[in-house]
């Protein structure tokens, strides 16, 4: 009996002491567990193909730099260290590529939305990312209809078609002596509604309006509805739409023999203007506005991250990476603030948020529109893009 005793005691001894060690080799593994990174999945869409891929790719560059500089930097939230991924979609600037795009984001459950490029992308989109409860940041879409349909995880960076279709309207009128204008727009979400509205500014302003003609933003050739306007003789046309279709267009309306000034909005504003219009793009023959801009203090900030792009990619910014940079950077600030990832628990800091980005400083409106937002004038002379003024 006592032999079976000891034995039975030393058992239980020997139990209760591996059972000891497995508790001490399952602690460090918890302790492991905690320290794990938190990972916060950013989508970006834009066209990265098609005859806008060039400003797509720009966006795109401009988010991946925000993301590789989060991660360098060891961002903490809610007391963990983020892991920020970057997941890329391409729309093509088309609406049904975007719907499908998006919906790849909402099944991800990606933690915020950069994009889409395009306004005829951005607003069937939208529905997708408002219904999944997914805060969505638009670097460049300037359609108003965006920020007015009552979705509170909606927002804008540039300045809306009412303010840049507006102030290019003023301009062509005030600035430029305009008498007369036509007017052509692409048909898209942006280039109608942008076309709209500097149809309206540039008639109050005095302007008498001589033809208003259509095209679509796939179009090569415009001879149809250049030549009927050409006996109409317009001071100045005003294209609503891309520079993958207005850089053809002006050489077009070289080789007719128009001497009217082509404007237009921020899809006529980049680099690539300069290459698309080639021999066609004379000293102050086009002018446009673009749906952003920095002045005083803002200025540093701006040419800092436009020297750090171009060290990083080889090229300059075409037009909208510095406020795609400043999505991602928004998102991830509100992040912090919050302390936590999770989209209902850091909306309210969004939309509460005082930022100072690349795109300058930031701050929304009530309905998601940034608030005071610039728009820069801009002519080309010597092949090269010449800034004239900031508004705002």
């Amino acid at each position: 009996m006592r032999t079976e005793l000891k034995l039975s005691l030393l058992a239980a001894a020997v139990a209760l002491a591996a059972c000891g060690k497995k508790e001490e080799a399952a602690a460090p593994a918890a302790s492991t567990a905690s320290t794990e990174a938190l990972v916060v999945k950013i989508g970006h869409v834009g066209a990265t193909s098609g005859g806008a891929a060039h400003l797509g790719k720009d966006n795109e560059n401009g988010a991946r730099m925000a993301i590789d500089e989060l991660n360098a930097a060891g961002v903490q939230i809610g007391g963990q260290t983020a892991r920020f991924e970057l997941m890329a979609e391409d729309d093509a600037a088309d609406p049904k590529q975007a719907t499908a795009a998006a919906q790849k984001l909402v099944d991800a459950n990606v933690n915020g939305v950069v994009g889409h490029l395009t306004s005829g992308a951005t607003l069937p989109a939208s529905q997708l990312y408002h219904d999944a409860g997914i805060p969505q940041i638009t670097p460049s879409s300037t359609n108003p209809k965006f920020t007015r349909q009552g979705f509170p995880g909606a927002f804008r960076l540039v300045a809306d078609d009412t303010q840049q279709g507006g102030a290019m309207g003023r301009y062509t009128v005030q600035n430029l002596q305009a008498k007369t204008v036509a007017v052509i727009d692409d048909r898209t979400a942006y280039g109608q509604g942008l076309a709209d509205e500097f149809e309206k500014a540039a008639v109050a302003a005095g302007a008498q309006l001589v033809g208003r003609e259509y095209t679509n933003d796939k179009a090569t050739d415009f001879n149809a509805i250049l030549t009927s306007l050409k006996d109409k003789k317009p001071d100045v046309i005003f294209y609503g739409g891309m520079d993958a279709v207005g850089g053809p267009m002006l050489r077009q309306m070289k080789t007719l023999g128009f001497a009217s000034k082509m404007v237009g909005g921020d899809g006529l504003c980049t680099a690539e203007m300069i290459t698309l219009s080639a021999e066609a793009l004379g000293d102050e023959q086009v002018y446009c506005v673009e749906a952003g801009g920095v002045d005083g203090d803002e200025v540093a900030v701006n040419e800092k991250f436009r020297a750090d792009f171009k060290a990083k990619y080889g090229v300059d910014v075409q037009a909208y990476a510095g406020y795609a940079y400043d999505g991602v950077k928004l998102l991830a600030a509100a992040m912090q603030t919050a302390g936590s990832a999770e989209p209902q628990k850091y909306l309210p800091a969004l939309k509460a948020i005082k930022y100072q980005g690349a795109s300058g400083n930031v701050e929304f409106d009530e309905k998601g529109d940034r608030k005071n937002a610039a728009l820069t004038l801009y002519t080309f002379k010597a092949g090269q893009r010449v800034k004239l003024a900031v508004i705002r």
